[in-house]
């Protein structure tokens, strides 16, 4: 291996443990806690060198934030993927949306940490438009099929996100911050309004 080729590697290596060891701070004491001065001592380097790889805190955060809605959208495309006719296809994205909230709670605070991102936000980040594209295109096939072919499907779907996001969010503050099968059940009784109102 030539000195270049070393050098490119040994820097991947050293963000990749800068991202490992603000994953680990994060699990332990949540995203507010987390600064570029403990990641540095958790890496045992010297603060300069984090900011060789990152400009700043929220580069970290983006990265993260970018990594989430990867997640998140290879997540709700299994669920659609698993399902047959596009109402069966919102129930199930629905179920998945729920179910990646609980399972990647730190990702989901930091990806919807300040509520739904503003469509510019969306526009920037390539991950976040492919859970958007999953979401919209689900949706304009329920209206095709559905008796109200001419609704505004935009319309719908930040009515579905607002939904979804919603109960994860109030679910999410209470007590302890796990789901439990009533709201569960709350979540399947909202899509399935949802559903109705969009099928026509």
């Amino acid at each position: 291996m030539g000195v270049l080729e070393r050098k490119i590697r040994q820097k991947e290596e050293l963000r990749t443990a800068i991202l490992d060891a603000a994953w680990q701070l994060v699990l332990t004491d949540g995203w507010q806690s987390l600064s570029i001065r403990k990641i540095a001592d958790a890496i045992e380097y010297s603060i300069p060198v984090i900011y060789n790889h990152f400009e700043n805190k929220d580069a970290i955060l983006l990265e993260f934030t970018r990594e989430g809605f990867l997640k998140l959208a290879a997540h709700l495309m299994t669920a659609k993927d698993g399902a047959n006719t596009p109402a069966e296809q919102l129930e199930r994205i629905a179920d998945a949306y729920w179910d990646f909230a609980y399972a990647n709670k730190e990702y989901y605070q930091l990806m919807f940490g300040l509520g739904i991102p503003a469509c510019e936000t969306v526009n920037q980040i390539p991950e976040m438009q492919e859970m958007t594209r999953i979401l919209t295109s689900t949706i304009k096939a329920a209206l095709a099929a559905g008796n109200n072919p001419e609704a505004d499907y935009f319309l719908k779907f930040h009515t579905y996100w607002s939904i979804l996001h919603g109960l994860v969010s109030i679910q999410m503050i209470e007590k302890d911050g796990k789901p439990d099968d009533i709201k569960k059940m709350i979540l399947h009784d909202a899509m399935s309004g949802f559903i109705k109102s969009l099928m026509g």
